[in-house]
């Protein structure tokens, strides 16, 4: 049988706090629209007044929400007045002085005010309505003038006080475990987000342990050798010398390169030596080092003047990429004769990088990172960068970067 496909779940289409705000409007309608009505009718209040202080009575626990002094007040006056302006006729024989929908509004009222603000401002509509219930049958006593009357207010009186303190106690309880669970979801996303941080800085570290135990040792093997050569075989060429010595300068480069990615990852311990990045005038010592290597290398610069006055990161930038581009020419392109061109204006540097046609084909052909990375750097500062094969089988880079890019800021000078 082919698997059921699961359904994606929906997300909800309105938030909790929405379907509450619409719910407790719902009910405090609904209160009012029957309250109102029994008001008048079962205790002859007079319409005009039932209105106005149904409309207070109703709508204090929509102004609890942003001002819930206000809100207690106003439903404590209308709670005061309703029981004292009834018809003692009509008004035995109904509950009193608590409506049916003035006791439910008087619990609404208790737990949202409960709920939103505290136990401790919840306590003041609570207080505030029971004391003012009591009150009604020592300025009425008309109204429990019978045992069976004076019978029926004491247990509305207790009926209601008791739900609406039930009310307070459930909506403080509520309140307080939603509280302690938004402080351990805080909590947990504050742990885990530190757990990824610590793990983050363990890779690091890791990572910087293994440059140093292996790649930094070695690199020092190979610069002690290098260095020490002419005075191991005294009857090496004075060729040979320079080339050890050529050798032995580019180890030191890559060491000093070495110690500064050492120091980039291991921050937690380790600052990184302020030595300034490699820029457009160091262009033409990094193409002599190609040179050293025997590769045929040559270089044009035009508009110097304003390459100088190119903006930090563009010169970083500028360097980074010819770097990488004659690494790949000399990698890719074996014997190949490789031209450097870097032409400046007021408003943008162009490079270009050009091999020619190898005598023989490469071993391999590399993995594309470094060209990904010399784009991201010129997509980074706003540039652009193009690279492929030409028709005459060599390969060609080139890169446009502006000297100050508008939407990029000039940023301090790179250190290492």
């Amino acid at each position: 049988m082919a698997r059921r496909r699961e359904r994606t779940p929906r997300r909800p289409r309105i938030s909790p706090r929405t379907a509450a705000l619409v719910a407790m409007y719902v009910a405090s309608i609904g209160l009012y629209a029957n309250l109102v009505p029994i008001q008048t009718v079962a205790y002859g209040t007079p319409l005009p007044l039932s209105f106005l202080l149904g409309a207070a009575l109703c709508g204090s626990p929509i102004l609890a929400l942003s001002r819930p002094r206000a809100a207690t007040l106003l439903f404590t006056v209308a709670a005061f007045v309703l029981p004292l302006i009834v018809v003692p006729e009509l008004a035995t024989h109904a509950p009193w002085p608590w409506s049916v929908p003035a006791l439910v509004t008087f619990v609404l009222f208790v737990g949202v005010v409960t709920f939103v603000h505290g136990a401790r401002v919840g306590a003041l509509p609570l207080v505030f309505g029971v004391l003012a219930s009591l009150i009604a049958p020592i300025l009425r006593p008309d109204m429990v003038a019978t045992p069976a009357t004076a019978g029926s207010s004491t247990a509305d009186l207790i009926v209601t006080a008791s739900i609406a303190a039930a009310m307070f106690v459930v909506a403080a309880l509520v309140a307080g475990r939603l509280r302690v669970s938004e402080e351990l979801t805080r909590e947990k996303e504050h742990s885990a987000l530190e757990g990824s941080r610590r793990a983050l800085v363990e890779e690091r570290t890791r990572i910087a342990r293994e440059l140093h135990d292996v790649v930094a040792h070695s690199m020092s093997v190979i610069q002690v050798q290098a260095s020490t050569a002419r005075y191991r075989i005294p009857e090496i060429g004075e060729a040979a010398t320079a080339e050890f010595e050529d050798i032995a300068a580019t180890a030191r480069a890559s060491l000093t390169e070495m110690r500064r990615m050492l120091g980039v990852l291991r921050t937690e311990d380790q600052s990184a030596e302020l030595a300034p990045q490699q820029g457009i005038d160091d262009v033409p010592a990094l193409v002599d080092s190609i040179r050293h290597a025997g590769v045929e290398v040559g270089l044009v610069v035009e508009g110097g003047d304003a390459a100088a006055t190119a903006n930090p990161a563009v010169q970083i930038a500028t360097f980074r990429i010819i770097q990488e581009a004659l690494s790949n020419a000399v990698r890719h392109a074996p014997g190949a004769r490789i031209g450097v061109r870097l032409h400046a204006d007021a408003t943008s540097i162009r490079i270009r990088v050009h091999n020619g046609a190898p005598p023989r084909s490469p071993e391999s052909h590399g993995t594309g990172y470094g060209l990904r990375g010399m784009r991201e750097r010129s997509e980074l500062l706003g540039g652009s960068l193009s690279a492929g094969p030409d028709a005459d089988g060599g390969w060609t880079v080139e890169a446009t970067l502006p000297l100050t890019p508008a939407d990029h800021p000039a940023p301090e000078k790179e250190t290492t």
